[in-house]
């Protein structure tokens, strides 16, 4: 196996958080107040209400970070692991 590229891995997770918290808003605009997860996106994301177009901004922001913070804490425990179990 080879050693992950830091940067597609954060950008790829990044992106994915972002596009994520865009399906949850959509879904919660959709369905009944009561079928979706408005609590926990309000506890998830500091500062997150819902739902004012600085609000969305803020959740979008928050939740690229939080997947590029994935990113970048996970490539390099994956490549420290995978070179020992060679």
């Amino acid at each position: 196996m080879h050693a992950l590229n830091w940067k597609a891995v954060t950008w790829a997770l990044g992106l994915f958080g972002a596009v994520t918290f865009v399906v949850c808003v959509v879904y919660g605009l959709l369905v009944p107040r009561a079928l979706h997860m408005v609590q926990l996106l309000e506890i998830a994301l500091p500062g997150f209400k819902w739902l004012s177009p600085g609000s969305f901004v803020l959740g979008f922001v928050e939740s690229f970070l939080y997947g590029a913070y994935a990113g970048l804490v996970f490539v390099p425990i994956y490549n420290f692991v995978i070179q020992r179990c060679r």
